[in-house]
């Protein structure tokens, strides 16, 4: 089995990692219909509207 021949430095390793940090998740949007946050290409969990069209029943949170 391989084993590395010399130890991984930090720099190397935080420079290898340098893209797993957390990152802003740019599929959240505003549903056009009551205004809750969600994610783009699905239905709205408040009032339950994909792409201004009644899907599901609309909680009773978004009733309110």
């Amino acid at each position: 089995m391989p084993v590395p021949k010399k130890r991984t430095s930090k720099s190397v390793k935080g420079m290898r990692r340098s893209h797993d940090g957390l990152k802003p998740n740019k599929a959240i949007m505003i549903c056009d219909t009551c205004g809750a946050p969600k994610l783009m290409h699905h239905v709205c969990a408040a009032c339950g509207t994909y792409r201004s069209h009644q899907v599901l029943p609309a909680t009773d949170e978004a009733q309110a």
